[in-house]
């Protein structure tokens, strides 16, 4: 509620580290703030973290923003950079060191690593023992010094988290953080909840690891008299066998699954939102209706395990779903790197036709491009060892009564093609797949493909023909060597 009593719009962020890739686990986190902020009618911002100098990087900001695009999360305004702020932070800082709600410490490095190391001989927890608290500063003369929270020592912090429930620290466990170091340079822990504030950010959604410093960072918010934002902490994900989600679970940046894994993105968006979050038997939930149902009520308080077999078979749907045209210019580069030429127009046009017929196995883009590489094969093909198998005496009788049968069809149509195959195999007393595995080897160099009548029909006449000729050709020169 805002100081008259009305209730906020809803502000969410998302608050990346521009140190690597946006991973799997990031692109949840914004996925979930975008949604919550859509379904109440609010805002979804973005904030750049890039405090850490030594390890942000320029590539890393283009490779979250562009992650996020293709997600369809951008943000609703220009994304905030942390660092572009540190002014405004050290202001906050000094504002709570004058209003006495921070010190001056001029405690040397080595005197918190002699602290440390007597705590930890001494198995007690590693915290700052507020030895400058209470002294007067002036005691430290000109000496480097760092600006620290008075944070409360009795009682508890309590918060009402809109995930893991109520969850209460006690505050002689917590310390007085630094807010300002000796270069004048704020830390994490402050620049967060200033740029919050000053963002409007009503619902901080992130993951379950920063739980522990919402307790400190509400230290400031609550010395500096600022409205405390509603917390939402939500778990991680893990591995398929409940380890922490590393590389080999899946924990590779957004651009893997779009690049490398040919994913689309309404189906990496729709598998991480029932990662964690879940709504009676839904599976399949579109984006209209995922912010239609989404609230964090709905968000579980265990981590969540990848599976990538559950990714793929949603991704199929998606490309059940998905339009022809769009499918091909997709899958168009992917067919190019397996077959070492570009595709021209006509060619791509054919590969749209080919996409009924490719699409309705595929899991993925890669699999689609696999499948559509025998309509640019170049003639003579390879067969592959069961391929070739086919190609025996009885394979080679049944594809020359085929090459009778189709060079004078006129109209090449499915319909047509398959009412003479059909004749084909009626003739020869077979059924329709004996004559289609040959048929298939003789015109892909594979046991598999689309529909054989769609293989026929996609390829052409003239194309058939001769790769039907070549087959025959083949496999009388394998008979001769006696293969």
């Amino acid at each position: 509620m805002s100081a008259t009593g009305e209730k906020k719009p809803v502000v969410t962020r998302f608050a990346p580290s521009p140190t690597g890739f946006l991973h799997i686990g990031g692109a949840r986190t914004a996925l979930f703030n975008w949604l919550f902020a859509r379904h109440h009618g609010g805002k979804y911002l973005l904030r750049i973290e890039d405090t850490d100098r030594a390890r942000s990087t320029d590539e890393a900001i283009d490779a979250i923003l562009d992650g996020l695009d293709w997600l369809g999360l951008a943000s609703d305004e220009p994304p905030v950079y942390q660092f572009q702020r540190a002014a405004r932070h050290a202001e906050v800082a000094h504002q709570l060191l004058n209003a006495g709600h921070a010190y001056k410490c001029f405690a040397k490095p080595e005197e918190l690593a002699e602290l440390r190391e007597q705590q930890r001989a001494a198995k007690q927890p590693m915290r700052y023992d507020g030895r400058w608290r209470d002294r007067d500063p002036a005691e430290g003369g000109d000496k480097p010094f760092v600006i620290r929270l008075k944070a409360a020592r009795e009682g508890e912090t309590v918060i009402e988290d809109a995930v893991q429930g109520r969850v209460v620290v006690q505050n002689a466990e917590l310390d007085d953080m630094i807010l300002l170091r000796s270069d004048g340079t704020p830390t994490y822990m402050l620049a967060v909840v200033v740029d919050d504030h000053d963002m409007g950010v009503t619902h901080v959604v992130r993951g379950d690891d920063h739980l522990n410093n919402a307790f400190r960072q509400l230290g400031i918010i609550r010395a500096m008299e600022w409205e405390e934002p509603v917390y939402a902490h939500i778990p991680l994900i893990h591995g398929s066998d409940g380890a922490k989600l590393s590389k080999r679970h899946g924990a590779l940046g957004v651009d893997a699954y779009r690049d490398e894994m040919g994913f689309l993105p309404e189906a990496v968006c729709n598998y991480l939102l029932r990662l964690g979050w879940g709504h009676g038997d839904e599976e399949i939930i579109s984006r209209d209706r995922a912010i239609e149902l989404f609230d964090l009520a709905g968000v579980g308080r265990s981590p969540s395990r990848f599976d990538f077999k559950k990714l793929e078979n949603l991704n199929g749907h998606y490309i059940r779903e998905a339009g022809d045209g769009r499918l091909a210019e997709l899958v168009r580069g992917r067919v190019e790197a397996l077959i070492g030429r570009t595709l021209s127009d006509a060619e791509t046009a054919t590969l749209a036709d080919a996409m009924p017929s490719l699409k309705p196995r595929a899991k993925t883009l890669d699999e689609i491009a696999d499948g559509a590489t025998f309509l640019y094969a170049q003639r003579p093909l390879a067969y592959d060892e069961k391929a070739s198998a086919l190609l025996d005496q009885k394979g080679l009788a049944l594809i020359a009564a085929c090459v009778d049968a189709l060079t004078g069809l006129e109209s090449w149509s499915v319909e047509t093609i398959e009412e003479k195959i059909r004749g084909v195999a009626e003739s020869a007393e077979l059924g329709l797949g004996k004559i289609a595995q040959p048929l298939r080897a003789a015109l892909t160099g594979r046991t598999t493909s689309p529909g054989i009548f769609d293989v026929l029909a996609l390829m052409g006449k003239e194309e058939v023909l001769m790769r039907l000729t070549d087959a025959a050709a083949y496999g009388a020169v394998m008979q001769k060597q006696g293969v």
